[in-house]
C-alpha cells in the first residue's frame, strides 16, 4: 500500500463525521481561545468591561499599585497576568484623574480660575509606563516561546505520522505493531499544541492513516471492540464533564475549561459507529449551552452598561439644569450645592458605561459640575460684603468635612481634613451671629473622623501583636518538624504555607525579622524535600529502564533524546533568568527578586543533575538493574 503524505489533498469535509466536520468547521474558536490561555495580545470590549467591572484594585493608591504590579511580575507567570495587569491599569489611571479632580477642587475653592488650573506633574507614570513594557517584554518572550513549542510539537507530529504510515508495511507481528500503534498514540496526545493554522489539516490526516491502520491491518474483532470501548468511555466521560460545567459558577471558566475538553476529545481515537453520532450529539449540546450561556453573559453585561450610560446622562441633565438656574440668594444656592455633591455620589455608585461611550459621559457630567460651581462663584463674587464670602466659604468646609466623617481611607481623609483646617484658618472672621455655630459644625465632623481613626489603630494594634505570637508558634513548629526524621511532603510544605497566609499583619517593627526567617525555614523544608524526591526519581527510573530496553535499541535512542532535549529546555530556561537578573537592578525590591531567580536557577541545574544521572542509567542499563550498584562500586 502506497504511503499518503501531509503535501497530499486533506480528507474532504463532506466524507467526515459529525464531530470531525465540527472541529473542521467550528474549530478556529476553541483554538483562539486556547491561544488567548497562552498569552496571545487579543482584548475585547466585553473582556476589558469585565475587567473595569467590580475592579480590585480600585481602591488603592498609585504607589500600592506600582508596588503590586512590580511584584506580579517577579513572582507569578506572565501568562497568567493579562487581566490582573489589565485591572491595575485601569485603577492606576483612575487614581490619576481622581488626583488631578482634588487638585482642581482645591484650586477653585482657593478662588482660582477653571481656564488656567493645571494639574502637578505626576512623577510616578514613568515608573509605572517602564513596568508595563517590562510586562509586555516579557509576555512577548513567552508568546515567542510558546509559538517555537508549538513549532516543535508540530515537527513531531509530522513523524507520528510518517511511522503510523509505515506501521502497515512493517513485518512485525499482530501483537508488536498494535503495541507500536498504541505508542505513536501515545505520543501524539504528549506532543503539545500546534500553529493554528495546521491544526485542521494535521488533525484530518492524522485521523485518515488511523482508520487506514485500522482497515489495513484487519485487527482481530476482540482487541479492537476492547479499544473502541475504552474510546466509548473516555468520550463518555468527557460528555459528562461538559455537561457538568454548567454548575460551574464562573461562566468565562467554564468556557475556557469546555475548550480544553475539545482539544482532549479530538485525541481520543474512533468508537463504534452505532454510537459515534450519539455520542458526538451529546457532547455538541453540552458545548452549545455552555457557548450560549458564555454570550448571554457578556450580552448581559453590555445591557446593563447601556443601561448605566441612561442613569449617567439623566444625571449629566440634572446637573446641567442646576448650572442654569443655581439660585437668586444663598440659601437657594446651598441647597444646589448639597444637591449637587448628593448627585456626585449617587454617580459613583453606577458602574462603567460602553468602552466607546464612558469617557465621553464622564466629560460632560465633569463639565456640568464645573459649569455649577463656576456659576455659584459668580454670584458669591457679586456679594460686596466680605463676612458673607467667609460665611459661604466656613460653610462649604463643614459639608466637605461631613462628608468625610464616616471615611475609612484613613491617609488619605487625614491629609484632606488637615487641609481644610488650614484653609479655615486662612479665611477671614465671619459675623458674630454665625461664628461660633459653624465652628462648632466643623470641629465636631473634624473630631467624628479622628476619634474613629484612633479607635481602628488601637484595635488593630492589639491584633497584630496576636498575630505575631500566632506567627512565632508555627516557626517553633516547622522547625521541629524540620529536625524530625520522617519523610517531607509536598502537602506538608503547603499546609504550613496556608496557615503562615491566613495570619494577619504583625507590628511592623518585627515585620522583616520574622518573615526572613520563615523564609529560611521553608526554603530548608524545600531543600530536603527536593534530595528526597530525587533519590525517589532514580529508583522509579531504574525500574523503567528494563521496559524500555524491551523497545530495543530504537526505544532507548528515543527516551535518551528525550532527555537530553528536556536539559536542554532547561539551560534555555536557566540562561533566561540569568539574562533577567541584570534588569532587577534598576527595581524597588531587587535583592529580593535576585535570591528568588539564583534559588530557580539551582533547582534548575539540580534537575539537570538527575536526567544526566537518568541518561547514564540508559547507557549503563545493567547499572539500572543492579540498583546502581556499578556505580558505586567504581
Amino acid at each position: 500500500m502506497e504511503s499518503q503524505g501531509l503535501t497530499s489533498a486533506p480528507v474532504p469535509a463532506e466524507n467526515l463525521g459529525g464531530e470531525e466536520r465540527f472541529a473542521a468547521e467550528t474549530g478556529a474558536a476553541a483554538v483562539a481561545a486556547a491561544g488567548r490561555e497562552e498569552g496571545e495580545a487579543v482584548e475585547t470590549t466585553q473582556e476589558r468591561a469585565a475587567a473595569e467591572e467590580g475592579n480590585p484594585y480600585a481602591d488603592k493608591t498609585q504607589d500600592e499599585l506600582i508596588d503590586l504590579l512590580s511584584r506580579m511580575l517577579a513572582e507569578r507567570p506572565v501568562q497568567d497576568l493579562r487581566g490582573e495587569v489589565e485591572a491595575v491599569k485601569i485603577a492606576f489611571y483612575k487614581a490619576g484623574r481622581a488626583g488631578i479632580e482634588a487638585q482642581r477642587a482645591a484650586f477653585l475653592a482657593a478662588g482660582g480660575e477653571a481656564e488656567t488650573f493645571t494639574p502637578a506633574a505626576n512623577d510616578k507614570e514613568p515608573l509605572f509606563k517602564e513596568l508595563l513594557v517590562q510586562y509586555r517584554e516579557k509576555r512577548n518572550a513567552f508568546i515567542h516561546r510558546a509559538e517555537e513549542e508549538k513549532e516543535r510539537a508540530y515537527a513531531e507530529k509530522l513523524r507520528i505520522i510518517e511511522e503510523l504510515k509505515e506501521l502497515v508495511n512493517g513485518n512485525e507481528t499482530l501483537g508488536q505493531t498494535f503495541q507500536t500503534f498504541r505508542e505513536l498514540q501515545q505520543r501524539w496526545k504528549e506532543a503539545g499544541i500546534v500553529p493554528q493554522e495546521k491544526i485542521k489539516d494535521l488533525w484530518e490526516t492524522y485521523h485518515h492513516h488511523v482508520e487506514n491502520f485500522y482497515n489495513y491491518i484487519k485487527i482481530n474483532r476482540e482487541l479492537r471492540d476492547l479499544d473502541l470501548r475504552k474510546n466509548c468511555e473516555a468520550k463518555t466521560a468527557l460528555a459528562e464533564q461538559a455537561e457538568a460545567l454548567m454548575l460551574e459558577p464562573s461562566v468565562t471558566e467554564a468556557f475556557h475549561k469546555l475548550q480544553k475538553l475539545h482539544d482532549e476529545w479530538r485525541e481520543v481515537g474512533p468508537v463504534a459507529a452505532e454510537l459515534k453520532e450519539e455520542l458526538w450529539e451529546r457532547f455538541k449540546a453540552a458545548s452549545t449551552r455552555i457557548n450560549k450561556r458564555h454570550q448571554e453573559y457578556f450580552e448581559g453585561i453590555k445591557a446593563e452598561q447601556k443601561q448605566n450610560l441612561a442613569l449617567k446622562a439623566e444625571l449629566c441633565e440634572k446637573v446641567e439644569e442646576l448650572a442654569e438656574n443655581g439660585g437668586a440668594s444663598h440659601k437657594e444656592w446651598t441647597a444646589a450645592s448639597e444637591r449637587v455633591i448628593e448627585i456626585q455620589k449617587v454617580w459613583k455608585t453606577i458602574g462603567f458605561a460602553p468602552k466607546k461611550d464612558n469617557a465621553k459621559i464622564y466629560e460632560r457630567f465633569r463639565a456640568a459640575c464645573d459649569r455649577f460651581f463656576e456659576a455659584k462663584r459668580a454670584f458669591y463674587q457679586e456679594m460686596k460684603a466680605e463676612i458673607a464670602d467667609n460665611l459661604q466659604a466656613k460653610l462649604d468646609l463643614c459639608v466637605q468635612a461631613e462628608a468625610l466623617q464616616e471615611s475609612e481611607d484613613w491617609k488619605a481623609t487625614t491629609d484632606t481634613l488637615i487641609a481644610l483646617q488650614k484653609r479655615w484658618k486662612e479665611i477671614g472672621s465671619t459675623s458674630r451671629k454665625h461664628s461660633e455655630q459653624l465652628w462648632k459644625r466643623f470641629r465636631a465632623a473634624s473630631d467624628r473622623f479622628f476619634a474613629r481613626k484612633a479607635e481602628h489603630f488601637g484595635n488593630q494594634d492589639s491584633q497584630y501583636a496576636e498575630n505575631l505570637s500566632r506567627k512565632e508558634a508555627l516557626l517553633d513548629e516547622m522547625r521541629n518538624c524540620l529536625q524530625e526524621q520522617t519523610d517531607m511532603t509536598l502537602d506538608t510544605i503547603k499546609e504550613f504555607q496556608r496557615r503562615w497566609s491566613e495570619i494577619g499583619f504583625v507590628p511592623i517593627k518585627k515585620k522583616e525579622a520574622v518573615q526572613t526567617e520563615y523564609r529560611q525555614i521553608v526554603d530548608s523544608l524545600f531543600d530536603r524535600l527536593r534530595g528526597g524526591e530525587r533519590e525517589r526519581h532514580l529508583r522509579n527510573f531504574r525500574e523503567k529502564v528494563s521496559k524500555i530496553q524491551e523497545g530495543g535499541a530504537k526505544r532507548l535512542g528515543q527516551e535518551r533524546e528525550r532527555l537530553h532535549a528536556k536539559i536542554r529546555q532547561i539551560e534555555n530556561d536557566i540562561q533566561i533568568w540569568e539574562n533577567n537578573i541584570g534588569f532587577f537592578a534598576r527595581s524597588k525590591n531587587a535583592d529580593a527578586l535576585v535570591k528568588e531567580v539564583q534559588n530557580k536557577i539551582a533547582r534548575a541545574k539540580a534537575q539537570i543533575a538527575t536526567l544526566n544521572e537518568q541518561i547514564r542509567l540508559l547507557d549503563r542499563p545493567e547499572e539500572a538493574a543492579n540498583g546502581g550498584t556499578a556505580a558505586s562500586e567504581e
